[in-house]
């Protein structure tokens, strides 16, 4: 079920949101660089979000990345699925479904959506590695490694 602000749990039965997200990369005279995002918390994150109705996942995560960075991308390969449970001021503890893609990026310009990242910026590996360890969300960590693998990436 996508996530619908009018919906609420009923007999018990926690709703489950759907998210999409990616790790999006590019390529530059043949080295390596990756999208690091800080969220409005101030931790290094991948961008994702919510599923519209009628969007594919594939969909989803390319219309977050384009509204949380103004990147215009194209999906790779899925990556995997982070599931958590967080708790919603309005509907109680939701289940959450991300479904993360690697994600080539087509535009180099970046503009972070205000309202919800801090910042954004195009880093080297070993850069985001760093970020993603001291500061980062652990349950993005083997999303991360499966990103690397495809990209023939040392994971040091």
């Amino acid at each position: 079920m996508v996530h619908c602000p009018a919906a609420r749990s009923e007999g018990g039965v926690r709703l489950k949101e759907i998210s999409a997200g990616g790790v999006v990369y590019r390529k530059d005279n043949g080295s390596i660089s990756l999208l690091a995002l800080t969220d409005r918390f101030g931790r290094y994150s991948l961008p994702k979000g919510k599923q519209e109705a009628g969007e594919t996942l594939k969909e989803t995560a390319l219309r977050e990345i384009w509204e949380e960075t103004a990147i215009k991308g194209t999906v790779e390969q899925p990556l995997g699925v982070v599931t958590y449970t967080y708790y919603h001021p309005e509907y109680g503890q939701m289940d959450k479904e991300v479904h993360y893609f690697l994600v080539r990026a087509l535009t180099d310009e970046l503009s972070p959506q205000k309202e919800e990242i801090n910042g954004v910026a195009w880093v080297d590996p070993a850069s985001f590695l760093k970020y993603h360890r001291e500061n980062g969300y652990e349950n993005n960590t083997e999303i991360i490694k499966k990103a690397w693998e495809a990209l023939g990436l040392q994971n040091s």
